[in-house]
């Protein structure tokens, strides 16, 4: 019924503009071309001028006014460490790029006003112009070459990786349809080898479990936590097709794609309650974060900083959304000791398990200490 409904309305549309195409054309042989060309003209100019301030208009309140919900203005300074470079290089060109957007708009609006169609008017010929063309040509050159030097500084200084002897958290992220699998590594601080013929259903990432490091690796299923002012690297990978890392908050973006493994390293700098104390400041995060719910919490209470999918990966692309805590380094380390290995908890003794038989130094002791207990120490 809806397809149909649609359907009419795009029949009887189509029949409302030929019917005004017949009324100008009426028009036309009753009042005269000359005389339909002279209001035609006089209305397209002004209608142009009226276009020009309008929108001009528009585009500097809806941005004054939208002010503190864009990421690095407001409340939304950068919540890494690198985030500021990226900030100021986007100012940078947004101003060379703003104010050729005005000027352009005016000219292309005002010359639509200044030169339309006059009875009156003869076109004028511009011969060619050599050192209008050289300038036309040299300043955005010049501006270009120092916006690309400029960003080329800054992607080398926030793409440099870890060096062996630094402190660091590396996380893994796979990104697969519809979610985002989360691996971070053991008490050894080191996430285990991986290799894809190896995934089944339990088994979603291919972990090799020969692979001693990968016994005690933890991959949670709900939030992630992070602790404030360490860096982190995270190693980035899809399953399936292409998905992208995003963190806009920390201003953090990388590809993920299937058989090419990327990374991206940052250093938190605010907590989650410290952004929120941030976005306490600004009236606008004081409105109901359910307008449902007038007395319900306000925005800056249900603050979260969010992993998203920034890669359209298909049906279910709105699913990819995951919760980041950024906490204290105390709340970090509660956090952690109450994950499980994924190993031991999923994978252990079970037909999956290639060490399945084996008495390895990470299973728990026997319930019965008296009992002679024959253990096998595996070492890979």
């Amino acid at each position: 019924m809806t397809a149909l409904l649609i359907l009419l309305c795009i029949i009887l549309v189509g029949i409302v503009l030929v019917q005004i195409a017949r009324v100008v054309e009426l028009t036309a042989q009753i009042k005269g071309e000359r005389e339909v060309m002279r209001e035609s003209s006089w209305w397209n100019g002004v209608l142009s001028l009226g276009f020009l301030v309008v929108f001009l208009a528009a585009v500097f309140v809806s941005s004054y006014y939208y002010k503190n919900e864009l990421l690095g203005y407001g409340p939304h300074a950068a919540a890494s460490e690198h985030g500021g470079a990226i900030d100021s290089m986007f100012n940078v060109t947004l101003f060379f790029t703003g104010l050729v957007f005005i000027i352009t708009h005016i000219a292309l609006f005002w010359f639509a006003y200044k030169y339309r169609w006059r009875e009156d008017r003869k076109a004028s010929f511009i011969a060619h112009d050599d050192r209008l063309e050289i300038i036309w040509t040299a300043v955005p050159a010049v501006v270009m070459t120092l916006l690309v030097v400029r960003g080329l500084d800054a992607w080398n200084t926030i793409m440099a990786d870890v060096s062996p002897d630094e402190d660091y958290l590396e996380i893994e992220a796979t990104g697969q349809q519809f979610n985002w699998i989360i691996r971070y590594p053991g008490p050894d601080g080191k996430l285990g080898a991986r290799d894809y013929r190896l995934t089944t259903a339990t088994n979603q990432i291919g972990q090799d479990f020969k692979d001693r490091k990968n016994w005690d690796d933890v991959i949670v299923s709900q939030e992630l936590y992070l602790p404030v002012n360490k860096k982190v690297r995270v190693r980035i990978i899809a399953k399936d097709v292409l998905h992208n890392f995003y963190l806009p908050q920390f201003r953090v973006k990388m590809d993920a794609v299937p058989g090419m493994p990327t990374y991206f390293v940052f250093t938190p700098i605010k907590t989650t309650a410290e952004y929120r104390n941030e976005l306490r400041k600004y009236p606008e995060y004081h409105q109901p974060y359910d307008p449902a719910e007038p007395q319900g919490p306000k925005r800056w209470e249900k603050f979260e900083y969010e992993l998203a999918c920034a890669e359209l990966c298909g049906k279910g692309h709105y699913s990819m959304k995951r919760i980041i805590r950024v906490v204290s380094q105390e709340e970090f380390d509660a956090w952690y000791k109450k994950q499980e290995s994924y190993y031991l908890s999923q994978i252990r003794g079970k037909d999956e398990d290639p060490n399945k038989g084996k008495v390895l130094d990470i299973d728990p002791p026997a319930q019965d200490a008296n009992a002679p207990v024959k253990t096998e120490t595996t070492s890979l």
